[in-house]
């Protein structure tokens, strides 16, 4: 076991070369170190700060193996799993005899305060594969972590964090008299010190998973928490948490009535109600003509394919796991049971790309064809964990709409750029309007790719010309890029300020090649199409949940299942707001009459709950005038609007797309 001076924090003490206490990290020559590490006099060193997102991740990283070694001191049994940083928190996976419980998870809490106030350094040290495995052998799931050492630990959620292609590392706690109290195998970088990490911190739930996410595996503990650089921080986090729980759309389509996932159907597989209907079919309607507009070409396939499809576009080598199992077909016998006719395997089909091939296929094609857009609100099936379901945006089967292009090279740039013109376009539509992007690239190490280099430098640089054309926010990843070709991301920000991936634009000469596509070019010559694959919503379950949330609800009035619903000052005044209502009906309105015994109040109360945007109120005044009154959603009203007029603006609204939400909006 080493032992450490007690002397400081590092070199250059407890913030590096950095006079800044904010600074947690570095970045030296694009690589990231410890603040501990020796650097020389050429190297370009950056700090990085706690506040950014390099930042966050090593701030909530260092926060889980304090998490790690509370358990440990309170269940010395424990074995350690994974401890990755997430989106907004961290997680560690624990082997335990029994599952933690509320009372548990408050005296980890307690001892992880106590290793904060120690004031333990995190000390990094390079290890060989049998030094680790000698002083991790009574680490079973560290252990099979090491064997992963190298490609293989992307296969594994999280596993990246402690192993990778580079050197193996372990990370000692050191105390403050030099003693090494705790350990963990770990890529880095930490910080400095476990008192950086404040009291900007919480643990906030327990779950099961799998042991590198497989059920053939042995079932963990999980622990989740946030952190945060500050305690104001993460009381604004709790709040978002609190308002992101009154919008979870699993609870709004429940009160709401509009989708359920029943039991004797399965897990992950949704039927929609009919108030979700009309929104799923506005949804759809919508797409469908703005599609149509753009010259996109609507094309229909089954929801199930033989074996070779999958085989030739690669699916069942690089995707079987997230495949439903084989369905054998076509097998015949005789009286005697024998096998006289071979049977053929069929799959559920995970994506639409194949079947969108073999339309390209079926004849001969030429540059004037291209380029063709194909179209399809395709239904796929994902073999999911039953962990990993949630709600809608995480199911087993679902819509894609799903688009693929066939172009030439010469086109790929002002294809993308159109492709992603009326992505924005779309998205708008539906309300959304803060967007940024993300180009996933190829990096340096070669072999992990196919193509030229060549394609790669013009259909990057294509990429990117139409990103920065559009004025939003670019960051470019490399080495996130799809083995074949890169690829643009875009992200919404919602309501309550979370971020959500939604449209994807991916450039793909790969399934050209596999499938031997071509076009006849001007030249007489036969080339090789490229393939852009573009999702606009990515599903329409997972859009639908999104807007869901992102609207709490009150959809913009064209959504809305029950646009406007009249009620009637009392009983006598009813047949007037019949009539009222069929003129709406007739002007494609989606209107209602409560005609229940409730009283008045109650109706407005009950259909205000129901998120209806527009409340039409009708007595003795407006049956004389031939008026009506219209309630909003935040109580307030306009009184005598003229039957017709108010036809006119709600009609105005819905094609507009207005969000009505109190009496200034419906203009």
């Amino acid at each position: 076991m080493p032992s450490y001076p007690c002397d400081g924090f590092a070199l250059y003490g407890a913030n590096g070369p950095f006079s800044d206490r904010s600074v947690v990290a570095m970045l030296v020559n694009g690589q990231q170190k410890d603040l501990a590490a020796v650097v020389n006099e050429d190297d370009d060193v950056q700090p990085i700060t706690i506040d950014s997102p390099e930042g966050l991740a090593i701030l909530r990283h260092s926060t889980a193996h304090v998490l790690a070694q509370a358990v440990q001191r309170i269940k010395p049994q424990a074995n350690l799993g994974i401890g990755p940083p997430i989106t907004d928190g961290f997680y560690y996976d624990f082997g335990v005899e029994t599952p933690f419980t509320p009372e548990d998870v408050k005296a980890i809490s307690k001892e992880m305060q106590r290793i904060q106030r120690e004031g333990q350094r995190f000390v990094r040290r390079v290890v060989s594969d049998d030094e680790a495995r000698a002083e991790l052998a009574d680490e079973p799931f560290k252990l099979e972590l090491i064997g992963l050492k190298g490609p293989g630990a992307d296969k594994t959620e999280g596993a990246s964090v402690e192993v990778g292609e580079g050197e193996l590392t372990i990370y000692d706690n050191v105390a403050k008299d030099g003693e090494v109290v705790w350990k963990d195998l770990c890529r880095g970088p930490h910080l400095p010190s476990t008192r950086m990490i404040g009291n900007g911190w919480d643990l906030t739930r327990i779950a099961a998973a799998y042991w590198r996410g497989s059920e053939k595996n042995p079932q963990l503990q999980r622990i989740y928490g946030t952190a945060w650089p500050t305690k104001d921080e993460l009381r604004a986090y709790q709040q978002r948490l609190e308002e992101a729980a009154k919008r979870d759309h699993r609870r709004l389509g429940k009160e709401l009535d509009l989708f359920s996932f029943p039991d004797e159907i399965g897990s992950g597989l949704s039927v929609w109600h009919p108030r979700g209907g009309i929104i799923r079919g506005e949804m759809e309607q919508h797409a469908r003509r703005r599609h149509i507009a753009a010259g996109y070409n609507y094309v229909y396939t089954p929801h199930i394919s033989k074996e070779d499809l999958f085989l030739t576009s690669n699916h069942l080598v690089t995707y079987r796991d997230g495949m439903f199992p084989p369905i054998r077909m076509d097998e015949e016998r005789d009286a005697d049971g024998h096998i006289t006719k071979q049977g053929q395997d069929y799959f559920l089909k995970p994506m639409n790309c194949p079947m969108h091939i073999l339309i390209y296929k079926e004849r001969a094609r030429s540059y004037r064809d291209l380029p063709l857009r194909l179209a399809e609100n395709g239904t796929v099936y994902r073999n999911e964990l039953s962990g990993a379901l949630h709600g809608l945006t995480r199911v087993r089967g679902f819509t894609q709409d799903d688009s693929h292009l066939f172009v030439t090279p010469e086109q790929l740039e002002t294809e993308v750029a159109k492709v992603l013109e009326f992505i924005l376009s779309m998205l708008r539509d539906f309300g959304l309007s803060d967007f940024e992007l993300e180009l996933s690239m190829r990096d340096d190490e070669k072999d992990k790719w196919i193509g030229s280099d060549e394609f790669w430098d013009y259909s990057t640089d294509a990429l990117r010309n139409v990103a920065l054309a559009s004025g939003l926010k670019l960051t470019e990843v490399p080495g996130e890029a799809a083995f074949y070709g890169p690829k643009i991301d875009l992200k919404t920000t919602d309501a309550i300020g979370r971020v959500w991936q939604l449209s994807t634009v991916q450039v793909d000469p790969n399934l050209p090649e596999r499938f031997g596509l071509e076009f006849t070019d001007k030249d007489g010559q036969k080339k090789r199409p490229i393939m852009i694959h573009r999702a606009l919503f990515g599903s329409i379950e997972r859009f639908f949940a999104i807007l869901l949330e992102h609207y709490a609800g009150d959809f913009p009035l064209w959504l809305t299942p029950v646009q406007v619903m009249g009620i009637p000052v009392a009983d006598e005044f009813a047949d007037y707001l019949d009539d009222a209502v069929a003129a709406l009906r007739e002007a494609g309105v989606r209107a209602e009459v409560d005609h229940s015994d409730e009283r008045m109040q109650k109706k407005i109360r009950n259909h205000t709950t129901g998120k209806v945007p527009l409340i039409l109120i009708a007595g003795e005044q407006d049956r004389a005038a031939g008026t009506v009154s219209f309630r909003f959603r935040d109580g307030t009203q306009e009184n005598g609007v003229p039957l017709a007029a108010a036809v006119d603006r709600v009609r105005r609204a819905i094609e507009s797309h207005e969000l009505i939400q109190t009496a200034g909006d419906l203009a």
